[in-house]
């Protein structure tokens, strides 16, 4: 995804201004929201709300998305470039980042349209209801419907054939023709099917993950202190990786920070709220609390124990980058091939549920321009570039859609702000109840 100062500046301050008009909700109504998401997740709810998929189900489709590459390789990668301290100002950017999550789910769900083919929402229909802007929506939904063949399609795809050959000396071709098969199994079924099969994925991968993560850490425990302190003090002080910048200053640990915390959770893209638009819930702010938890979720949680793994070992002084840095702090840690097979493990599951929730994005922009007729003939060309993507093959096309997929923040950037009155108005409504 493309991240430039500009764009990495115009999202921090939409996420700083956004927390002021919700009242700095992620904090003071934090264990608010705990209570209420995962505290209520196994307790059944009387009354019939609107919607085609559980609250839960479409968190976890929004974290099929999120959660990928990025907090494996990401996170290594921007501690290469940006040093430990890149790594605060994740946490920091992503703190504002609930605020711009929870404010995409809220007008997401209130401006939400209903047809005889189901529900359907995002920032194209807040642009266009809300905003009453149809040339935003309409820009919106060209830039995601063809974004997502390269950024969650064709790149996705490649990194699962690449790891699989890798690891397991299975060729391309191969693993990109049962890819195929798997994706047209699930999202031939559409939203209901993906949310079904994200809810079973989603938990078994973020949990193999964080458990190898968790165990690593309990044989470097001593190491934790000291990792807090490298992370804090190279925040304020720069302080690189080997093999990175070399005396990586403030400036370099701040940007990359906040970019890599911007970009690994989505805040301010606006993907993610086109999957809790299908929630059922009976107030766009209850769904919204699942968005600040989604963000919670994939940054402090997953990122976190990626980047203290890389510190606690040493392993962000090897000089490697990206999964090779990751993949050499897992086998540190855990005995025999145990780290790089969890490393591996992750890239796999990560990105193939990555896939997964983001063909129902670009199916949903595409039908917005196009009409719903068009969704069975999206689903086709998605099943279709996914062995393409593992082959490798158009990477001109990925880099057109790199940049295509963070112009889509633009136009959802401007009905956030527009609209942050109506988000601000339905916070204080729900929460006076």
């Amino acid at each position: 995804m493309i991240i430039g100062l500009p764009l990495t500046m115009v999202l921090f301050a939409a996420g700083v201004f956004l927390t002021c008009r919700v009242g700095a909700l992620q904090a003071r109504k934090f264990f608010y929201i705990l209570k209420h998401t995962l505290g209520e997740l196994f307790v059944r709810r009387r009354g019939k709300a609107p919607g085609e998929i559980t609250p839960f189900q479409a968190l976890t489709t929004a974290l099929a998305a999120t959660i990928g590459t990025g907090n494996i390789a990401g996170v290594a990668t921007a501690i290469f470039l940006g040093g430990p301290g890149a790594v605060f100002w994740m946490w920091v950017s992503a703190f504002f980042g609930m605020a711009t999550k929870y404010s995409e789910v809220v007008l997401a769900v209130q401006y939400r349209s209903r047809s005889r083919r189901g529900i359907s929402g995002g920032p194209m229909y807040f642009l266009r209801d809300g905003l009453h802007s149809p040339l935003l929506a309409s820009l919106f939904s060209v830039l995601g419907a063809l974004a997502a063949f390269g950024i969650g399609n064709m790149v996705q795809a490649n990194s699962v054939s690449c790891a699989v050959s890798e690891t397991f000396g299975i060729p391309a071709p191969f693993t990109g023709l049962i890819m195929a098969f798997i994706t047209a199994l699930v999202i031939l079924g559409g939203i209901r099917r993906i949310a079904l099969i994200s809810s079973a994925i989603v938990p078994f991968m973020a949990l193999f993950y964080f458990t190898g993560g968790l165990f690593i850490l309990l044989i470097f425990r001593e190491q934790i202190p000291s990792a807090f302190l490298t992370i804090i003090s190279g925040a304020f002080r720069g302080e690189a990786a080997l093999g990175g910048f070399a005396g990586a200053s403030l400036l370099q640990a701040w940007r990359i920070g906040i970019a890599r915390g911007i970009f690994t959770n989505e805040a301010g893209l606006g993907s993610a709220s086109i999957a809790h638009a299908a929630a059922k819930t009976a107030h766009p702010s209850r769904q919204g609390m699942w968005g600040v938890l989604e963000v919670f979720i994939d940054t402090h949680i997953i990122c976190t124990i990626t980047a203290l793994v890389l510190i606690t070992t040493g392993a962000w002084q090897t000089g490697l980058d990206g999964a090779a840095m990751t993949i050499w702090a897992f086998n540190r840690g855990l005995p025999g091939a145990t780290g790089q097979y969890i490393v591996t493990g992750g890239l796999i599951f990560f990105a193939f549920s990555t896939l997964l929730a983001w063909s129902y994005y670009g199916e949903k922009c595409a039908c917005f321009i196009l009409g719903e007729g068009f969704a069975g003939t999206y689903r086709l060309l998605w099943i279709l570039f996914v062995f393409v993507g593992s082959l490798g093959g158009l990477k001109l096309i990925w880099g057109l859609a790199d940049i295509l997929n963070g112009l889509m923040a633009i136009p959802n950037l401007v009905g956030l702000v527009a609209l942050s009155g109506i988000t601000a108005r339905l916070t204080k409504e729900y929460f006076s109840a």
